[in-house]
């Protein structure tokens, strides 16, 4: 009989053994869940459920089927082929990224603690699902699917709690605008003027965001604050941070909560993150910081009470010690020396971080349309938003060098990463600059520079091993290739740009 350590290894996997699936769908506590979520399909009236995923560039995919069905799916998991998690793309040269027609099918098990109805039609629901490969597989069978973003964030989440004893907390900030829609149905201009902060503005996108909010209350999401912000029909709209995890579910619920507003008004949901230059650009800052203890409290929202959802859905941690804190010891203001070194790990690791924080080609538009605060430098500093982090308010800090167009499962891995390279080594951010950085330049300092293009973005990652290894085995051979073929696709496209350019520049 094979020792217990080799047990854990899926290639050598005893007959009596667990695989990664079997262990999911036999997790204590999950069939009490999912016999609750039968009981609130029938309380409900459900009769159908999106079952889905993220995929490598964080659209959500899956499938829909019935809700009698929900006991059956929720044991045997539905299949869909591999390339999904690649959105099923082909590359510039026709081959589908990432996986083949000839691979096997994924295995997707729902997570019964994300169920709850859709708001805009109460006879349907969604539950994210976690992904596992064949149980027909020749080679690790039932294996956690590597390809799956939101399944990895999970388990790179538990190894560092028990490597570290800490949970990571997350505040996203997500920018976007909505646009008018024109006749042919492409964008045509923002829907208000790019008027920061004026409620003029933001009322003019009132019955927009005020559906939003109840959508989003609807499904569990604690908002908080929001505002119009500086580019044409730029909204922000906040909720109350939590676990890396359930915030990342939190904002691509928003996303498909903000598509479907606007299909309601006929209107334009952007993401983009530079749709217009001159103006602000959209990011998405991500607030982080690290935390020990606290509980899990149920927050009361105005759907709480009748509960279209699981508790899971309404759920946020709470409490605890943050490890950020300064220590009035020390300094009053400088972050503790676990926040010190997780700064120092992602000041590090910028370059790597850039290719999953600034995701696509356009991008960089927003690096390069200097004078919208869009941080291009790899230091760190307190209220200074010219940096790629800053300390935003004590005990957590703002990785600014993110857009409104990022997969957070991956983000979330790879902040993991680089904080446990900046605590395992104890690496030191240096001094805070309190000055604008482009007057620290002039003065001198020497600051290196973020990635300019998708394509040297792509360069630093494939070169820094720390951050490569928050997607593991195929994450990163779909993420490269999917990216890799958006450089190459665009390098290899002649733009209006090129015309006004060249076009009569000789002789």
């Amino acid at each position: 009989m094979a020792k217990a350590a080799k047990a854990k290894t899926p290639a050598k996997r005893t007959v009596s053994s667990k695989t990664d699936l079997e262990a999911h769908v036999t997790a204590p506590g999950r069939d009490k869940l999912v016999k609750d979520v039968r009981k609130k399909i029938d309380e409900l009236g459900i009769t159908y459920i999106y079952f889905q995923f993220v995929s490598v560039t964080g659209r959500i995919v899956g499938k829909g089927i019935p809700a009698d069905h929900w006991e059956a799916v929720s044991k045997k998991g539905f299949q869909l082929v591999y390339g999904s998690t690649a959105n099923l793309f082909t590359d510039r040269h026709g081959d589908y990224i990432g996986y083949g027609p000839e691979a096997s099918e994924l295995v997707g098990i729902a997570d019964p603690e994300t169920f709850t109805q859709l708001p805009w039609d109460k006879r349907v629901a969604r539950v994210f699902c976690t992904l596992f490969r064949n149980r027909e597989e020749k080679v690790n069978p039932g294996a956690a699917l590597t390809s799956d973003c939101r399944g990895n964030l999970r388990r790179i989440a538990a190894d560092f709690k028990e490597k570290h004893g800490m949970e990571m907390r997350c505040g996203t900030e997500p920018e976007m605008m909505w646009l008018k829609k024109g006749e042919d149905g492409l964008p045509d201009g923002g829907f208000s003027k790019p008027n920061c902060y004026h409620i003029d503005q933001f009322e003019s996108l009132r019955p927009a965001f005020m559906k939003v909010i109840e959508y989003a209350q609807a499904m569990g999401m604690d908002m908080i604050q929001g505002d119009h912000e500086d580019a044409p029909g730029q909204l922000e709209l906040n909720w109350m941070y939590d676990d890396i995890l359930r915030n990342a579910d939190r904002l691509t619920t928003y996303r498909q909560i903000c598509a479907q507003v606007a299909r309601e008004f006929n209107i334009i949901a952007c993401f983009m993150s530079k749709p217009f230059m001159g103006v602000s650009a959209s990011g998405c800052h991500h607030n982080v910081s690290l935390w020990t203890g606290g509980k899990d409290v149920v927050v009361n929202t105005p759907h709480t009470k009748s509960k279209p959802g699981l508790d899971g859905v309404y759920t946020y941690r709470s409490g605890g010690k943050n490890h950020f804190m300064p220590d009035p010891k020390i300094d009053k203001f400088k972050p503790a020396p676990i926040g010190l070194h997780s700064i120092g790990g992602v000041i590090k690791h910028l370059g790597a971080l850039t290719a999953l924080g600034s995701s696509t080609v356009n991008s960089y538009r927003r690096l390069w349309d200097t004078g919208f605060w869009a941080p291009i430098f790899a230091d760190w500093g307190y209220q200074n938003r010219t940096c790629a982090l800053r300390v935003s308010a004590p005990g957590r800090f703002e990785y600014r060098s993110v857009d409104s167009m990022v997969n957070p499962y991956l983000m979330g891995a790879a902040l993991f990463k680089a904080f446990d390279d900046g605590l395992a080594n104890k690496l030191d951010p240096g001094d805070p600059e309190e000055r604008n950085i482009y007057a620290a330049i002039d003065a001198g300092k020497k600051v290196k520079k973020l990635p300019m293009s998708l394509g040297e973005a792509l360069i630093e990652l494939e070169n820094d091993a720390v951050i490569k290894s928050s997607m593991p085995d195929e994450m990163y051979t779909v993420f490269e290739h999917y990216k890799r073929d958006e450089w190459e696709s665009f390098m290899a496209t002649v733009t209006d740009w090129d015309l006004n350019t060249y076009w009569d520049c000789l002789p």
